[in-house]
């Protein structure tokens, strides 16, 4: 049996402190002692996005951070978007404008847009496609969700 650390972190706005093993990386515990499932667990590389969470506003691949690594940090799943039933307008903009295919990678390429559009509310088309390449999609081809983006941002505006 390996031996426990506290963690203290903070979800979505919740502080939580758990024990958890050292070698954990951050995806596990958001899924497996959290039970915060929309992180999702890919590749386990950092190559494809799918695991991407917000640390302290940052986009970061879950999967490569340990989680002891994530002590009393700020971090934001897809999860802690949503206020109660009412969806984040980039959720609602990827239902509405077909950015949601098979589903898997759209968590973590809203996070990464969310991290766009808080630093930058008016991005470029190429400024959009820059902030999501290290998110992979096979479904897509990616226009839907540039469009979807690119429509948030222009929600959020107004």
């Amino acid at each position: 049996m390996k031996a426990l650390m506290d963690l203290t972190l903070t979800v979505n706005n919740i502080t939580y402190t758990i024990a958890v093993e050292p070698n954990l990386t951050l995806t596990d515990v958001l899924r497996d002692k959290l039970g915060l499932t929309g992180t999702k667990k890919s590749c386990n590389e950092g190559e494809c996005g799918a695991c991407t969470v917000l640390m302290d506003g940052k986009p970061v691949a879950s999967c490569l951070v340990l989680a002891m690594d994530a002590q009393n940090r700020n971090i934001t799943t897809i999860e802690g978007l949503a206020d109660g039933e009412k969806l984040h307008p980039l959720q609602e903009s990827f239902v509405k404008h077909g950015g949601i295919q098979c589903g898997y990678c759209t968590p973590g390429m809203i996070m990464s847009a969310k991290a766009l559009l808080d630093e930058n509310p008016d991005p470029t088309a190429l400024e959009v496609r820059k902030a999501i390449s290290g998110n992979l999609c096979r479904c897509t081809g990616y226009q839907q969700i540039a469009d979807s983006i690119l429509a948030a941002a222009k929600a959020m505006k107004r």
